[in-house]
């Protein structure tokens, strides 16, 4: 009895859970596994309907190409200073936030505002601000400092452009990750550390730094693949990847390649030349820092 009790439980939940399976097969599994497909053939702008599998051919183009490794030392400078910067304003913003202030609730909804408008509508306001002709941030400059800066028209300065932009986007996610761990710690603890005589510096490396890692781990591991993998600030701030195609990023360098020289095969290997450095990533460095371990423990 307890057995067919069961198997009819097991039926309810399959057919509960089916919908999800099926859109998730049809939305991430499918265009996963044909994307891995493509990345093994040689489809491209000349071999679009008649495709063959040629092996690893496409990888081995991608690894021994000169654009990959630029492009990768690139993504990992725009994830690595965008991650400081992220961390940082947000972490500080947090322990500001979480102190007895007047208007605490206005400050922050004020600065959860970049975070909830769109990215393109931010990209293209940032955008239109640096130019280099009638942008606010020339204007601003050359009226307090009289210098104006070639921001869109030269690599760096537009890589400058689009690091602005993203941090500006960025930090309003850490600064709500890390204000929620901050109030989940018990102000008993920072009582003690007082009355022992422990400075705010102490108390930050010993009580909170501690406290809220296993919330921040997570969060810092979101905002490097969301980093790594930003396509709309790139693309849009710097209009394609201008000047001269420089100002890429892997992500948006696939894009090109794939959608503008229809190198569908090469930019599917180097999709998941993308993919595989984030999976590595991701899972080393959540075991490195054990962020599931209980810190009370």
């Amino acid at each position: 009895m307890s057995s067919t009790i069961f198997s009819r439980n097991n039926r309810l939940v399959y057919l509960y859970v089916m919908p999800a399976i099926i859109v998730m097969s049809l939305i991430v599994l499918w265009p996963f596994l044909y994307n891995v497909v493509i990345s093994l053939s040689n489809m491209n702008l000349t071999h679009f309907k008649d495709w063959r599998i040629v092996g690893l051919n496409n990888y081995w183009a991608v690894l021994s190409d000169g654009t990959f490794w630029y492009f990768f030392f690139k993504t990992i400078l725009w994830t690595v200073l965008n991650l400081i910067f992220h961390v940082g304003i947000g972490v500080m913003l947090a322990l500001i936030i979480n102190e007895d202030i007047k208007a605490k609730s206005f400050f922050r909804t004020l600065l959860i505002l970049p975070w909830a408008v769109p990215q393109y509508i931010t990209a293209l306001t940032w955008r239109g601000m640096f130019n280099s002709e009638y942008g606010a941030i020339n204007i601003l400059l050359g009226r307090l400092f009289g210098i104006e800066l070639p921001w869109l028209s030269t690599e760096w300065g537009a890589f400058a452009a689009c690091l602005i932009t993203n941090i500006w986007l960025g930090f309003p996610f850490m600064m709500i990750v890390a204000l929620g761990a901050l109030q989940s710690i018990p102000r008993s603890l920072y009582e003690a550390a007082e009355i022992d005589g422990a400075s705010r510096w102490q108390q930050f490396k010993n009580i909170t730094v501690p406290l809220i890692k296993p919330v921040m781990v997570p969060a810092i591991t979101l905002g490097v693949i969301w980093t790594f993998n930003n396509f709309n600030v790139v693309w849009l701030v710097s209009n394609g990847g201008e000047p001269s195609d420089k100002t890429h990023i892997l992500v948006s360098w696939v894009y090109k390649a794939g959608f503008t020289y229809f190198r569908m095969g090469y930019a599917a290997a180097f999709s998941m030349v993308i993919f595989f450095i984030l999976l590595i990533f991701s899972w080393r460095f959540i075991m490195k820092t054990k962020a599931t371990e209980n810190v009370y423990s």
